[in-house]
């Protein structure tokens, strides 16, 4: 072979060596420096939610379509390497687009830090409010609460018998991790309406086996008594003497109607159940009752209109309602009218009872 030719395989040998150098030298830059490489994004905030159970592969798609890494390979090789593909905490994560692949990764080893809140459910409240107070607090969507409280096989296996839960999301104070699951959220609420149910319950047992012989009263009877008596006053020393009022009107020979003529009943039947009357939907629930709304029979919480205790629970007592419906005062009054924004005034005939409307309600 002359000089030239030889001459010139080799600079095409030393040419090729370069580049080929070359190009592992910048391959082994970018790989060594990937982990450090910020993400091409726009420094915007991101939501991302691991769902439990996510494996690595579903993870990492999640992050591509949240823009939060554009070389899935890359991360899945780095992730891999340092021993951390299967250590990816589910959660809820607020991020950015802009951190570099260790940021992101560190955070999604580290999971999201655990918060827990306390929550106070206030006396009365029904369904719709105490999942609203529950999203606001951000303990789950209320949409998910509500889809749980009127799930009838759930509600089955907690042992309640009605529509929803209303009646057995006992009003306290809580802690609650947030987010927390829907489910879980609830079944902690009726636990400790279990606790404080069964508390009274003993407490008062001969009272209450009078009212289960005489009216055939159950417990979920009683819960009902006691979600109307905590919804007709605030007052904590009227609330046994506005039970014995309804359990003279569902027992005294003499008022024969049988009928509890109760606004905080027709109000619930307009607002809670998903099935509501005409006269419901016409109805606005910022407003006043009307004529329409008393005489509507078809509102089965109409207590004007249908004798005995309404369907179910029209919100959620407390303690003291819970008390006052297993041992109500003794007392001969059949009715009652506000007197102020707290306090009532009782008395046993509707002459007696005309008088103070008059006397009150001017």
């Amino acid at each position: 072979m002359s000089r030239r030719p030889f001459r010139y395989a080799l600079v095409t040998v030393v040419a090729t060596i370069a580049i080929v150098g070359g190009l592992a030298a910048v391959g082994v830059r970018e790989v060594v420096g990937y982990p450090e490489r910020v993400n091409p994004g726009q420094q915007r905030a991101v939501a991302l939610e691991i769902p439990r159970g996510a494996r690595f592969p579903q993870v990492t798609r999640l992050l591509v379509e949240q823009g939060l890494i554009d070389r899935p390979f890359w991360f899945r090789v780095y992730a891999t390497h340092r021993g951390l593909a299967g250590r990816v905490r589910a959660g809820r994560y607020a991020l950015r687009d802009d951190l570099t692949p260790r940021q992101l990764l560190d955070t999604l080893v580290a999971g999201v830090q655990e918060q827990e809140r306390l929550v106070t459910i206030p006396e009365g409240k029904n369904l719709l409010e105490v999942c609203a107070l529950l999203e606001v607090a951000g303990v789950a969507p209320a949409v998910e609460l509500e889809a749980a409280a009127r799930d009838a096989a759930w509600l089955a296996s907690l042992g309640i018998a009605g529509e929803t839960a209303d009646g057995y999301l006992f009003p306290d104070t809580y802690r609650f991790r947030t987010p927390t699951p829907a489910r879980a959220a609830l079944t902690q609420m009726v636990r400790r309406h279990r606790e404080v149910f069964d508390e009274l319950r003993r407490k008062h047992e001969r009272s209450v086996e009078r009212w289960v012989q005489r009216l055939d009263f159950t417990d979920r009877h009683l819960v009902v008594m006691a979600s109307i008596v905590e919804k007709e006053t605030a007052a904590p020393a009227e609330r046994t003497i506005v039970a014995s009022v309804f359990y003279n009107r569902l027992t005294a020979p003499g008022f024969t109607s049988r009928r509890l003529e109760t606004d905080p009943t027709i109000r619930y039947g307009c607002t809670v159940p998903t099935k509501k009357s005409a006269a419901c939907r016409a109805w606005d629930p910022a407003g006043r009752l009307f004529r329409r709304q008393l005489d509507d029979a078809e509102n089965p919480y109409n207590t004007y209109q249908h004798k005995g205790l309404p369907p179910g629970p029209i919100g959620n007592p407390g303690r003291l309602a819970l008390e006052a419906a297993m041992a109500p005062a003794k007392t001969d009054y059949f009715f009652f009218v506000a007197k102020n924004e707290r306090e009532h005034v009782f008395s046993r005939t509707y002459a007696e009872h005309t008088r103070y409307v008059e006397q009150y309600q001017k």
